[in-house]
């Protein structure tokens, strides 16, 4: 039984330590500097309170890192308390102002109380690594998603015939936004001359692109105000998708080349609707290691595709998504659902089954990618590959 308990409350430049006892008396109350020497200093002196001690972060990574690897280093046993359970418990506690001492505090003492808290644990490298390069690829397509977005309004500011007739999603009209922004522009240049452009950049079909985008030049005739200006900045957004298109292919060579060198790559892999990405944003999230969740149960509820029950006086069997879930776990499981219900005979009729049943078309998807957690959790137990088929025993 452990006899101290050290909360942190994790800031970017400092992080404030609370130390109670078993009785919740406040023994040291420290803000310390995110700096290795500081860092040791801290641990010495919890140590030096008593070697039994249990600490406890309300954030598991990015700002923390540097504490939890020290920490976990030399060997100490570590708690992860979420900081929205730190913030609804803070309510309980004397006192309506918040500070890091108070915040620190609380974590001390619910660590101190609760025994159903994540065990935080060391990943191996290729996790980390997946992590930091499925995290990244995240970023660029969220700067990608932002960058067609403002394209698409820059377009239809000056030209909304021709924002409503291209994908900007593929390459070709990408770059056709390069050399051609105005309806002036393109019918100047003509079909011929277009198509020979768009052919000589290895654009797909563009007999079929300049078809479409010389229709929406004649329908405009009108030169709007600030028009110049606009196709510049068109032209620059185009450049800037059609760059992070190539990074995020370059950082998708990378992933599936990490992932693959991964001892349960083939495991995962063999599952249907899983490929390299969705295989990797799984390991990312669990590191592969199956005993830190417990039951299959539990990782099901961590990735928000087990309903949680809202039941209140005579109202029973009210089901709800969890409001606390991880976000890049759910994406694996309902993308590859989706993803198994037109590759997969066996998902299909689950699918469709519970389509007859009378649920939605969401509630079906979860449904399966509830049952796709077993059948995940079970494979990299035993260390064997799905089969789609049964295999026919042999009778005597």
């Amino acid at each position: 039984m452990p006899q101290i308990w050290a909360g942190v409350d994790i800031g970017k430049t400092h992080h404030h330590c609370v130390v109670l006892d078993a009785e919740g008396k406040r023994l040291l109350s420290r803000r310390v500097l995110n700096d290795e020497p500081e860092l040791l200093a801290l641990l010495a002196d919890v140590l030096a309170l008593d070697e039994d001690a249990v600490w406890a972060v309300d954030v598991a990574d990015g700002m923390a890192t540097l504490l939890i690897s020290v920490l976990l280093n030399h060997g100490q046993q570590l708690l992860y308390i979420p900081g929205l359970a730190v913030n609804r418990a803070s309510a309980g506690y004397r006192g309506m102002g918040k500070t890091d001492a108070k915040d620190a505090t609380v974590i001390a003492d619910q660590a101190r109380m609760r025994r159903d808290l994540t065990v935080l644990r060391p990943d191996d490298e290729d996790a980390i690594e997946l992590r930091v390069l499925t995290n990244r690829r995240a970023d660029l397509n969220a700067d990608r998603t932002r960058r067609i977005n403002r394209l698409r309004g820059q377009l239809t500011g000056i030209f909304p015939a021709l924002e409503r007739c291209l994908d900007l999603g593929n390459i070709g009209p990408l770059v056709l936004l390069t050399g051609y922004q105005t309806p002036a522009a393109l019918r100047r240049t003509g079909r011929k001359r277009l198509e020979t452009w768009l052919r000589n950049r290895q654009v797909r079909s563009p007999e079929a692109l300049a078809t479409a985008v010389l229709e929406a030049a004649e329908r405009q005739h009108t030169a709007v105000p600030g028009e110049k200006i606009t196709a510049q900045v068109i032209h620059t957004l185009a450049k800037e998708v059609m760059g992070l298109n190539e990074q995020i292919t370059e950082i998708d060579k990378l992933i599936a080349a990490r992932f693959r060198e991964h001892e349960l790559a083939e495991v995962i892999s063999s599952m249907p609707g899983i490929g390299p990405l969705l295989g990797a944003e799984f390991l990312a999230a669990t590191a592969g290691d199956m005993s830190r969740y417990g039951t299959a149960d539990r990782l099901a509820s961590l990735a928000g595709v087990a309903p949680v029950p809202r039941d209140s006086g005579n109202v029973s069997g009210n089901l709800h998504r969890p409001r606390r879930y991880h976000r890049g776990l759910q994406r694996v499981f309902y993308t590859s659902a989706l993803i198994s219900i037109r590759s997969c005979d066996a998902s299909r009729r689950f699918y469709e089954r519970k389509r007859a049943e009378g649920k939605r078309h969401t509630q079906a998807v979860l449904a399966l990618a509830r049952r796709r957690v077993n059948v995940l959790w079970a494979l990299i137990r035993d260390g064997r590959c799905y089969q789609r088929e049964l295999p026919v025993t042999a009778t005597a």
